[in-house]
């Protein structure tokens, strides 16, 4: 039988060689001649694996249309993974707080809502150079600003930042420190190579997501208990 398929194949590969130029084979195209060569092969080595293994006819037909199913679930898996994706999210931001619902528009632009917690702001689970962040969203802040912890879990080197930059958030001001982060992320929103503030250690309870980020969307509203931010 291998030599059987080898040959099938090698077969198949000379009549497209020698049928190139023409772009047909017995007047079927050559690449739909390929892919019956292929499957032809296939069968090939299927039937045989059947004839082999000695089961009755009804145990291989489960058993393929078993195989059957799981290849359809696959393909439908692949060609909904979007729709799948947003399921996914919709259901994480139902179980953990914080954690952003993102979709895309029509013209492919992330858009991301977030639900008001029990505090009643507006927190946003955000990733810090691939670090999560539990930050606050604050139009108040200037600027996005990391509470000492939160920076250092994001691999900013606390010992190298000077606390000279005031920054004015909706609880008063409190001295920070410039830093550069490579990615800040908001579901499906990115931002590369940008500057956040880090605050002086014990000068934050918590990360605020400021204007810097907000700033940089195409827009944002709110919505009864949701917030809606635009890419």
């Amino acid at each position: 039988m291998l030599w059987v398929v080898l040959g099938l194949i090698g077969l198949g590969a000379i009549l497209l060689v020698l049928n190139d130029s023409s772009g047909s084979t017995f007047g079927i195209a050559n690449g739909d001649f390929g892919q019956l060569v292929w499957v032809g092969a296939l069968m090939l080595v299927l039937g045989a694996g059947i004839l082999r293994s000695g089961r009755s006819f009804g145990t291989v037909t489960r058993q393929l249309g078993g195989w059957a199913l799981i290849a359809l679930m696959l393909v439908a898996g692949y060609q909904y993974r979007y729709e799948l994706q947003d399921v996914a999210s919709r259901v994480t931001a139902g179980l953990i707080p914080g954690s952003p619902l993102s979709v895309s528009d029509q013209d492919g632009r992330a858009a991301v809502t977030l639900d008001k917690g029990a505090s009643g702001h507006f927190e946003a689970r955000i990733l810090v150079n691939g670090k999560p962040v539990r930050a606050l969203v604050d139009t108040g802040a200037s600027a996005t600003v990391l509470t000492a912890e939160d920076a250092r879990a994001a691999g900013i080197d606390l010992a190298s930042l000077n606390y000279t930059v005031p920054v004015y958030t909706a609880n008063g001001t409190a001295r920070a420190a410039a830093a550069r982060v490579e990615e800040l992320a908001l579901g499906g929103i990115v931002r590369r190579n940008t500057t956040v503030l880090v605050a002086a250690p014990g000068a934050l309870p918590q990360s605020l997501l400021g204007m810097s980020f907000i700033g940089s969307l195409s827009g944002f509203d709110v919505r009864g208990d949701r917030m809606i931010l635009r890419d």
